[in-house]
């Protein structure tokens, strides 16, 4: 097994990182400053018009996207670092975890607690289910914690369902399911119905499995790691189990502490320690962006329906709202593609219908299925993601 590495080291490519980072992506951004620490978590949320954000700083602010103003900030119950909220779909309540060992729920128009729990633990994860009623929570002790969302009320504690840190936890888009991730470096899925773990992967990543995310269908799950990669695995045909998840690399140069889909899992965001966040095409597994500008790790990441704002929290105490409805035209992207010989090519998946896009001639000539389709019955030839410098 191999050492379990520190999550912000670059290695040899440190000093080449710190002379990229004094130059800003050609990317339209906006800064959001108020809190006064590290910013933990952030969602863009209500049509996308405002953006949520919680902090070390023990607080979490609800921003005005277009103007960059804090709304209403939600204070005076944690007395440690907030490490991740959740929206509650339906409403306009959302709850807070933290390393005081509370959980709270709040009311978003006027600020005020619904209501308020403690763990054993420190808590490090929270989401709530897609309708509304649940919500799961885990902690440092190695603990899941089911609730009522509404009244938190615990429904189910699962102990000891790692071997070490739960990093993250998430439910399935269809309420069945909660996955989660561990410094154990495996994914386990808890079924609601049969209140139990159903599936365990051992991930194979070399290092702290940090975080995770489906896809809006439940098919696929994206894993995050120390080991400065991600995985995606196939829940739905369930090829995992004999062929493990299909690695995305050489995006970035230290860990990768977020990943987040759109809603149409077309495009992949990940964050990392190395103060980038990735741009990523699903349909060819190639990273087509890396957006860069803030001043210390990228804690987490966020997008935006239609996929043009990508929102990124870091501990630099800022969060960062990023255009990228052009990013074709950038020339970021538009010289990487030229030294490459590429162009885009859009195709059409013969098994789903779907189109997609490639982004070697040569593919196009090969591929005649999608990522998601080339995943359940993988073909005779796979592209792998070119060598980025």
């Amino acid at each position: 097994m191999s050492k379990t590495s520190d999550p912000l080291s670059v290695e040899e490519d440190q000093e080449q990182e710190r002379g990229d980072r004094r130059k800003e992506s050609q990317v339209s951004v906006k800064v959001l400053e108020s809190h006064s620490d590290g910013v933990t978590a952030v969602r863009l949320c209500f049509s996308d018009s405002r953006v949520l954000s919680s902090s070390s700083d023990h607080t979490a602010i609800l921003w005005d996207a277009e103007r960059c103003m804090p709304l209403k900030v939600f204070d005076g119950v944690h007395g440690a670092v907030i490490s991740e909220f959740t929206l509650i779909p339906n409403s306009n309540r959302m709850v807070t975890v933290s390393w005081d060992k509370k959980m709270a729920a709040w009311d978003l128009e006027t600020g005020q607690t619904l209501w308020t729990s403690s763990s054993a633990g420190l808590l490090t994860s929270c989401c709530a289910s897609s309708d509304g009623r649940l919500v799961c929570a885990a902690d440092l002790q190695n603990s899941v914690y089911i609730s009522d969302a509404a009244s938190g009320q615990m429904l189910h504690n699962i102990s000891d369902h790692h071997h070490s840190t739960i990093t993250r936890c998430r439910f399935d888009p269809q309420n069945q399911r909660v996955a989660t991730v561990s410094a154990d470096r495996t994914i386990k899925l808890w079924d609601l119905l049969a209140n139990k773990t159903t599936v365990a992967i051992n991930s194979t990543h070399g290092n702290v499995v940090s975080n995770c995310c489906f896809t809006s269908n439940g098919h696929f799950l994206c894993t995050a790691s120390w080991d400065k990669t991600l995985k995606l695995w196939d829940l739905q045909s369930g090829q995992f189990r004999s062929h493990g998840g299909t690695t995305l690399q050489k995006a970035h140069e230290g860990s990768v502490s977020s990943c987040s889909f759109s809603s149409d899992a077309k495009l992949l965001v990940s964050g990392s320690y190395d103060r980038t966040v990735a741009l990523w095409d699903t349909s060819t597994l190639c990273r087509t962006l890396s957006l860069k500008g803030h001043g210390d790790w990228v804690t987490d990441v966020s997008v935006s329906a239609n996929r043009m704002l990508v929102a990124s929290a870091s501990k630099d105490r800022t969060v960062r709202l990023w255009n990228t409805e052009d990013k074709e035209e950038l020339p970021e992207v538009t010289d990487k593609q030229k030294s490459q010989g590429t162009r885009i090519h859009i195709l059409k998946c013969e098994d789903c219908g779907n189109s997609f896009s490639v982004s070697r001639p040569q593919t196009s000539e090969l591929l005649t299925n999608c990522v998601f389709c080339r995943l359940k019955s993988p073909p005779r030839y796979r592209p792998q993601p070119p060598t980025l410098t």
